[in-house]
């Protein structure tokens, strides 16, 4: 029988230019380079969260990847400050607060926490961008 425990999981994010990949994950998202091949790929890191970057392979542009933090909305504050693309600023929903940023690659980095207390939930932003609100008869796609 296998064992049921598994190991850590590190999510990997195709990038055309992995050095200026590497540099806005450090100096605007605030990772750190755990290792680096030139033209390859990195590891990055922050806290126990570990992002592999792959240069022109492994997946598709616009991948999606759930972090917990402790705080989104404070994370909110400081990518705000760094100059981070914001996809969608925290934002409650059922299961907590949600942050969506968007690396230089399009990849979407949502940071999730507990939810912000006394504020409204929704809307949620879906990947191609539209709109859709919490109703009484469930989530529906705001008209354009």
């Amino acid at each position: 029988m296998v064992s049921a425990d598994f190991g850590g999981c590190n999510p990997i994010l195709p990038v055309e230019n992995l050095a200026r990949s590497v540099d806005h994950y450090v100096n605007v998202l605030g990772f750190v380079v755990d290792w680096h091949d030139p033209g390859i790929g990195a590891s990055v890191s922050r806290g126990r969260c570990h992002l592999f970057l792959i240069e022109g392979d492994q997946g598709h542009a616009g991948t999606w990847v759930w972090i917990g933090v402790p705080d989104a909305d404070a994370l909110h504050d400081e990518y705000v400050a760094k100059g981070a693309i914001i996809r969608q600023p925290p934002t409650n929903f059922s299961w907590g607060c949600d942050l969506q940023v968007t690396d230089l690659d399009g990849n979407v980095l949502r940071f999730g926490s507990d939810r912000i207390p006394g504020k409204s939930e929704g809307p949620w932003l879906d990947m191609r961008g539209d709109r859709w609100l919490k109703t009484t008869a469930g989530w529906q796609r705001e008209q354009r």
